[in-house]
């Protein structure tokens, strides 16, 4: 038995995982692996959108922190589900 873990570490430690070979289990981990980059260039391309439309230069940075930040949290929410 595991000791008493909360959330990711839990899942992460499970002696049971969702069996990659299934059909479920290959969605599931192909969609946390695009989670964290698609979630990051598409705050960077709001940025990148905002830098242009309004003149400036520091959106694109802003934005990319905000999506790179928002793919970590729903990583984590995602990881969480499993426990």
């Amino acid at each position: 038995m595991l000791p008493h873990f909360s959330g990711a570490a839990r899942c992460i430690l499970s002696a049971s995982p969702v069996d990659p070979s299934d059909s479920r289990g290959i969605g599931k981990y192909t969609s946390l692996a695009l989670l964290l980059p698609l979630s990051t260039l598409i705050g960077y391309a709001m940025g990148y959108g905002l830098d242009r439309l309004f003149h400036l230069t520091f959106l694109r940075w802003i934005f990319l922190g905000l999506g790179t930040i928002s793919g970590f949290i729903e990583l984590i929410r995602e990881l969480d589900k499993d426990v």
